[in-house]
């Protein structure tokens, strides 16, 4: 399995509005519910189930169909889950020394690229752009929702 961290400042210098951990969450909430605004290549993003803090859906991207469980861990952490077992994601909003922190964490394999191979690192490597991308997206996406009066 590819592995990868990535974490992001939310609130960089000059970043406006800036954003508090609360707007972050709901905004991943949001993400968990309809992911479709936040990841470029998805097309479809269906909620099969809510229950609690559980939601099942399935989804679209870049033109492969998974199924997802996706947890919530309120208010700092959000897990999704391939149901198939190529994959997870998890997305954790913490505290540092530099201010609020977004942080991705992606463990996922390649359907017929064997594991733990350099074949499997390169895939991972050439695919790190998207993934650590896909953290600021979603930061963006968030301040943007807040900009525009949707997110409060």
């Amino acid at each position: 399995m590819y592995t990868l961290s990535h974490s992001i400042a939310v609130n960089p210098p000059g970043a406006e509005p800036r954003l508090t951990s609360e707007q972050v969450w709901r905004g991943l909430e949001m993400k968990a519910e309809n992911a479709m605004p936040f990841v470029d290549g998805m097309t479809q993003c269906d909620v099969d189930s809510h229950d609690g803090n559980v939601i099942t859906r399935t989804i679209t991207f870049r033109g492969t169909q998974h199924r997802e469980r996706i947890t919530l861990f309120a208010p700092v952490k959000v897990q999704f889950e391939r149901l198939d077992g190529t994959g997870w994601i998890d997305n954790v909003i913490s505290e540092s020394d530099g201010g609020l922190l977004l942080t991705f964490t992606f463990g996922v394999t390649f359907p017929g690229i064997a594991e733990d191979t350099h074949e499997e690192q390169a895939q991972g490597d050439n695919m790190r752009g998207a993934y650590t991308g896909a953290v600021a997206a979603t930061v963006n996406r968030v301040r943007q929702m807040v900009r525009d009066g949707e997110l409060a």
